[in-house]
């Protein structure tokens, strides 16, 4: 359980960051790590509670306390904080198949539902973890897991993101064929062509493909599956081909924003922007028009990850000025933790991002876009009340040459692909299938990550790919050994 009386000893210590100055002169990672000594001094400040909410109560059901992927979090806090930091590695990995993408961009509920946040000083969960599976990727532990055996059967898992992976990896470990096809040049999904640089370099994608291909798993990339891309993939023939299809691909359809003005150049969704940047930083090239940032006054438009992703992009880009506008009033500064404890709480929180210089401003409605000579160069906005209605006389104007839309993803592209196939959507426009054997309305055909729950975090999207992988498993062999 660590220390015994660490948590009463030791003070909360997290990563700190490289100066704004330093940082945003690169897309460079620029987290500094703890020390060993640090980090196990950390790990020792683990209570062992009675009720660990950290590590997840199992459920499938969004906004429960803790860890959707169930890490033993209190174990592997022991296992650092006695030295014995493989055996932490293997604990780890039991559950999570990438912690080293979690440990760099997770938002750790884990650490919301500890104990101890109870009097705001939670165990540094997501730096121990990082520093766990960083130590065992320097020190060679983790080989490829190469089945003893083959199945025969051969699977196809549409999508490389966090969802497609985790399900590939499983299902080769289990023996099965599996071939991933993706239609850009290279895998990870929203983990490379979304997640900048500066959150998680792109190594840290590569070295985890080296260890699935060694694991027997084939991509396919520049292979879109439905379409009418050249070269696009029938996917009626690749069910056919296949004994079992795995569509794990994400909500790519990106919220907009109808207003009069849209139509001027300058206004972009956050996802032509973040991933042509990616696609600088890893040498890709690619046919769209530069959107670039740099001497320009932007103006981000929605307050999540993706808005903090665009802000930093910006800074590093050269941006004048960065406003980001979110609908939203804003949260409290502090939460009530007898209401909320140990569930996520609505608080205010500035990301690493925001930190570099973005004006915030909440509660602001975008009315319409005006400009000169076909672009956009004013932003009319109005203040709302609780009920998002405008409030007279609160109008005003924001100055912008690149304004970028980042209100989220409203449900995965149905052209293509889903329409193809006819599969039956839900309520919210994703594919549907329920948590318990992930099979869609065709049969031989399964979804999990956010085309089948919509928008969610990457922790979720790697749960909901591991139990695919174990229902597809289930049945086609009839058992499974794979774990939940």
């Amino acid at each position: 359980m660590g220390k015994i009386t660490g948590f009463l000893e030791i003070e909360r210590r997290d990563r700190k960051y490289a100066p704004v100055a330093e940082r945003i002169k690169n897309f460079n990672e620029f987290v500094i790590p703890l020390t060993e000594k640090e980090t196990r001094d950390q790990a020792a400040r683990c209570m062992n509670c009675g009720i660990p909410y950290c590590h997840g109560t199992g459920s499938v059901q969004p906004g429960t306390p803790g860890c959707p992927v169930n890490n033993q979090i209190p174990d592997w806090n022991d296992l650092v904080y006695n030295g014995n930091w493989e055996e932490a590695s293997r604990s780890l990995h039991s559950t999570n198949n990438f912690p080293e993408f979690t440990g760099r961009i997770c938002p750790a509920p884990c650490e919301a539902s500890c104990t101890l946040n109870i009097d705001d000083n939670p165990v540094t969960i997501k730096t121990i973890e990082c520093a766990i599976v960083d130590r065992a990727w320097d020190n060679g532990w983790l080989k490829p897991e190469i089945a003893a055996e083959k199945t025969g059967k051969k699977i196809a898992v549409v999508g490389s993101g966090p969802a497609g992976l985790a399900c590939a990896q499983q299902l080769a470990r289990a023996g099965h064929d599996v071939h991933v096809y993706e239609k850009f040049a290279k895998a990870g999904g929203l983990l490379r062509y979304g997640i900048p640089d500066f959150k998680m370099e792109k190594q840290v994608i590569d070295r985890r493909i080296k260890q699935m291909e060694a694991e027997g798993v084939t991509f396919h990339y520049g292979k879109a599956v439905g379409g009418k891309t050249a070269g696009a993939i029938d996917p009626q023939q690749l069910v056919k081909d296949y004994d079992a299809v795995a569509l794990t691909g994400g909500a790519e359809a990106s919220r907009d924003l109808p207003i009069p003005g849209r139509d001027l150049k300058g206004i972009h969704f956050a996802m032509d922007f973040l991933p042509q940047q990616n696609r600088r930083v890893g040498n890709e090239t690619f046919e769209a028009q530069d959107i670039l940032a740099g001497g320009k006054h932007v103006v981000v438009i929605g307050g999540g990850d993706t808005g903090s992703d665009c802000i930093g992009t910006s800074f590093r880009q050269g941006a004048l000025s960065v406003t980001q506008l979110e609908i939203m009033p804003a949260p409290p500064e502090h939460e009530n933790k007898g209401l909320t404890w140990p569930n996520w709480p609505l608080k205010m929180r500035t990301s690493s991002s925001q930190a570099e210089g973005a004006k915030r401003d909440y509660a602001v409605l975008t009315q319409k876009f005006s400009g000169r000579d076909g672009k956009v160069a004013k932003l009319h906005c109005v203040q709302v009340d609780d009920k998002f209605q405008p409030v007279a006389g609160s109008e005003f104007e924001i100055q912008a040459d690149l304004v970028l839309l980042a209100m989220g993803f409203v449900h995965p592209v149905h052209e293509g692909l889903l329409k193809t196939l006819g599969l039956d959507l839900d309520q919210r426009g994703n594919v549907r299938a329920n948590t318990s054997d992930y099979q869609t309305s065709l049969p031989k055909v399964f979804s999990a990550g956010d085309m089948r729950r919509g928008q969610s975090l990457v922790v979720w999207a790697i749960r909901e790919g591991r139990l695919c992988a174990r229902a597809i498993d289930q049945a086609l062999m009839g058992t499974t050994t794979l774990p939940r």
